[in-house]
């Protein structure tokens, strides 16, 4: 759950949208208010949208085992994640949906009531090759709906329905060679303000990106529906003969520090390089202390199904080990290509 939650603030820092559709304030307006020189930007956008969104495995997976065998159906065939609308609220046509958290009476938005206020400023730096760009950023709260999450056979780019345009996309839609599973109803995820300190060139802060802020109201998620196509049967509508496939849905998940309502991060993100046989990779190392988790109302086998009850995990503590023997509060996440 703890690095769930890092990788879902570190994207929505990515590609947030703003609160409340203000005009963005110019450099001298800004600048007023910071007394300093360099650039200054206010993020004025109401909405995202996101019709569809695709990652395309171009190889698939590597044929390998038999029948039965765990990780047995690879057929080296491209196939792709895909994000859609998933027919319900902000998500039925959209794959992805962010707005502003208006809750509490505007309670997670910045004063300026922008998506973000940006402060950018440029330093020699100290000795050869010291120089480097700073961004300090302060972001809005957030409401981020995400629709149904599935896995596709993929497209080919430019042809049939895509002819002339740049898309590829995949078999998802109904039709005689729809290739299609639903991984994921849906969820909706609702942040607090963050801040984040961006350098580009030397970063002599240590890393490309530090989160070191306070989330107001903490993170929640609602609306997680995970499915089960294993158990599906025949057009899996639910009727008689055609059973659905199976959910494990949660009404909502709220993540805050131990004793609080609000939730810090503390993290650090690098790209590292090419070195050696390594291609380089994305690292995420976290340094924030125990969280508490409440999850509201598990249902298993559908949505419609009688609660399990509510789940409360209190205090949870992740290490990671710099050196063997070594257990250091935090986590350490990296992401790489194959």
């Amino acid at each position: 759950m703890k690095k769930f939650t890092k990788l879902a603030l570190v994207s929505s820092l990515a590609i947030s949208a703003n609160a409340m559709a203000m005009q963005a304030m110019d450099d001298a307006s800004l600048g007023a208010t910071t007394g300093q020189d360099g650039i200054n930007i206010g993020i004025g956008i109401s909405k995202i949208e996101i019709e569809k969104l695709y990652i395309h495995d171009n190889d698939g997976l590597t044929a390998a085992g038999v029948a039965g065998d765990a990780g047995f159906g690879g057929t080296g065939t491209a196939g792709a994640i895909v994000i859609k609308g998933n027919g319900t609220g902000v998500t039925a046509t959209k794959g992805i949906v962010i707005g502003a958290n208006y809750d509490n009476n505007g309670a997670y938005l910045l004063a300026s009531r922008n998506l973000a206020d940006l402060q950018i400023d440029s330093d020699a730096g100290t000795g050869a090759n010291g120089a480097f760009i700073n961004i300090a950023a302060q972001v809005s709260g957030l409401d981020i709906n995400i629709g149904e999450i599935g896995v596709t056979a993929s497209g080919v780019a430019g042809a049939g329905a895509n002819a002339g345009t740049i898309r590829r996309g995949g078999k998802d839609d109904a039709g005689a060679d729809q290739n299609y599973n639903a991984i994921l109803s849906g969820l909706s995820l609702k942040t607090g303000q963050m801040t984040a300190n961006i350098q580009l060139g030397a970063a002599p802060q240590g890393a490309m990106i530090k989160l070191n802020t306070k989330m107001v109201g903490g993170l929640e998620i609602k609306n997680l529906g995970i499915l089960d196509n294993s158990t599906k049967q025949g057009a899996g509508d639910g009727t008689a003969g055609n059973r659905a496939a199976g959910e494990i849905f949660v009404e909502s998940i709220k993540v805050a520090d131990a004793n609080s309502t609000d939730l810090t991060i503390k993290q650090s993100v690098s790209v590292v390089g090419k070195e050696g046989a390594s291609n380089g990779y994305i690292r995420m190392i976290s340094s924030s202390g125990p969280i508490d988790t409440y999850v509201k109302g598990v249902h298993l086998g559908s949505r419609t199904a009688g609660s399990i009850g509510d789940v409360e995990v209190q205090g949870l503590q992740t290490y990671f080990s710099p050196a063997l023997g070594s257990y250091v509060p935090g986590s350490v996440i990296t992401i790489s290509g194959r």
